[in-house]
């Protein structure tokens, strides 16, 4: 599927993705679907400004993803809603996900996700008949200790009900960050090659090994999120990290459990940081390497439906900063292996040269394409790339055919206490991008909203703990506590609360829980439990927001010069 399809739809079930807030480009093509005609179910614990316009809003108890998933696929199962001929032909397992799925009926969850029975079969009902149904998932669901699980009972539905493989159907992670998906498509995964190509099957290895002229492991690597702790814990020495290269990236404020990440930062024997701002991390780096922005130097972005897209330079850049892929190239060839390239197309013909899905996406060709999805396998202009990943019922697997699969559900980690009676989640917002780091340094977008940030809290909750709108609180989990201004809100429910990630002084990552997913190793960010206090002294608070920032801007070096 392509993001353009998602207006073309018959029914569209946003689950976990807030658009409007992440993505406002694709949010309009889901405005779009609506006026058309769609109908759009919302899942979402927040009244979000998709589930305004929503024929159905699914309010949900976050942590409880996986309960919902299920019971909607159980409604299907029950009222004969499946695609039979389609679950025959193009699939495996569907014996084996019916005996798990059988369990979680409407009415078995209703109580614990907070949804009436009647309306999950509602749901299921929409989305198995409407004949094109589309599903976007975002970070509401990628930010859980079950999250791999989330998104294949997602595809569940999908291949039950064959909507998978033609236009304006099939599933879209709609990536948190630009150029996430790139970003996997060129190999920073750690057990993968560029293209997806396995780390640990001889063959693959065997090739890269011959074209770089090296000789490679062939043992999987770990995750950013695995850092700290082989930093801090890990006792076998082959697997200690003494020197961390850091690159567009800020996990002295993105990562949970700051505190944590920080002491890893301060422990690891040398740090390099290489960004276009100065950012948190940036003050444990030992080296600092400036490099250019977007709009500096030449490239290719993926867009979240597999579509590769050129970037071009629009100024040159100033004082002595230069482009990625030169500082990688010139560090390479400091350190004993020459690496020389004379600009991007170069790489980019590399790349495609060792990686057979993305083989016929030239320059030339997404020149005049304007987008190339892959795979595409042939340079001839025959090849125009893969709209429809399934396209035929067709599947990656050896034998073609795609595998049901059924797990049960697992609450989160850490449950609401005594101590901690409320959930916190991560969410995103508009008005700053990520950690900040771009979005801070502009003086127009910090007069519009600056430090500390917010909380969104009920009106209940608010009520109860005697803190008024725009107030100054502190909220605190196990792992640490920070003062923040507090959004009451009809939007949240009562017991569970809502902060975004780019906040300095209210930095929520000070409160996250460092817990995985076993699999994708992405955190828990979606759920904790914390607590939120009043202040008694609001004037003091304020003083001591502003020394704080302060003092931050200063050990980050930022003067009001520049910006």
């Amino acid at each position: 599927m392509g993001v353009p399809e998602i207006e073309d739809a018959a029914l569209l079930l946003v689950f976990g993705y807030n658009g409007a807030d992440s993505h406002p480009i694709v949010a309009r093509r889901i405005v779009r679907a609506k006026e058309k005609g769609a109908k759009l179910i919302c899942v979402d614990p927040r009244i979000i400004e998709t589930a305004r316009i929503a024929d159905m809003h699914l309010q949900l108890k976050g942590g409880t993803n996986l309960l919902l998933v299920n019971a909607l696929a159980n409604a299907i199962l029950e009222e004969g809603l499946c695609d039979y001929d389609f679950i025959e032909k193009h699939s495996n397992d569907f014996d084996q996900f019916k005996e798990i799925i059988k369990k979680y009926t409407p009415e078995s969850v209703a109580e614990q996700t907070r949804i009436p029975a009647a309306d999950i079969r509602k749901a299921a009902r929409m989305y198995a008949t409407s004949g094109r149904s589309m599903i976007l998932y975002g970070m509401g669901v990628c930010q859980f200790g079950q999250a791999v699980d989330v998104v294949k009972a997602l595809a569940n539905l999908t291949i039950m009900t064959g909507n998978l493989g033609r236009p304006s159907t099939g599933i879209g992670p709609v990536r948190g960050q630009n150029n996430v998906q790139g970003a996997c498509d060129m190999g920073a995964l750690p057990n993968v090659y560029p293209g997806y190509q396995s780390v640990t099957v001889p063959e693959i290895r065997e090739k890269f090994e011959k074209a770089w002229g090296v000789k490679l492991s062939d043992q999987p690597g770990i995750t950013l999120t695995m850092v700290p702790h082989q930093v801090l814990h890990e006792k076998e020495p082959s697997k200690q990290i003494h020197a961390y290269y850091i690159m567009g990236e800020d996990p002295a404020q993105s990562d949970p459990d700051l505190a944590e990440v920080r002491e890893s930062l301060e422990k690891c024997d040398f740090v390099v940081l290489q960004d276009i701002y100065m950012n948190k991390t940036g003050q444990y780096a030992d080296v600092i390497l400036p490099a250019t922005g977007w709009c500096e130097h030449e490239g290719v972005y993926t867009c979240c439906d597999r579509g590769f897209q050129r970037i071009r330079k629009i100024i040159e850049p100033t004082g002595d900063v230069k482009t990625d892929w030169d500082i990688i190239s010139r560090l390479s060839t400091a350190m004993g292996y020459p690496m020389k390239y004379n600009n991007t197309e170069e790489i980019w013909n590399e790349l495609i040269a060792l990686c057979p899905g993305f083989a016929g996406v030239t320059y030339a060709k997404i020149e005049r394409q304007g987008c190339v999805q892959w795979p595409c396998r042939d340079k001839g202009v025959e090849d125009t790339g893969t709209v429809y990943l399934h396209k035929d019922g067709k599947f990656a697997n050896p034998d073609g055919k795609a595998k049901f699969f059924a797990t049960d559900w697992r609450p989160p980690q850490e449950l609401e206490n005594k101590d901690y009676p409320l959930t916190l989640c991560t969410v995103r917002e508009v008005g700053h991008y990520s950690v900040r780091t771009m979005t801070g340094n502009c003086r127009t977008l910090r007069n519009l909203e600056d430090e500390p940030g917010w909380v969104q809290i009920s009106s209940a909750d608010a009520d109860a703990l005697g803190i008024k709108h725009r107030e100054l609180v502190r909220i605190s989990s196990k792992r640490g506590s920070v003062i923040t201004r507090a959004n009451v809100t009809e939007r949240v429910k009562e017991g569970a609360v809502y902060m975004t990630y780019q906040w300095w002084i209210g930095a929520c990552n000070e409160l996250t829980n460092g817990v995985f997913d076993p699999i994708s190793k992405t955190p828990e960010y979606n759920y904790c439990a914390c607590k939120v206090e009043n202040i008694k002294d609001q004037a003091a608070a304020e003083n001591e927001v502003r020394r704080l920032y302060e003092e931050i801007r200063r050990n980050m070096r930022i003067t009001d010069k520049a910006g």
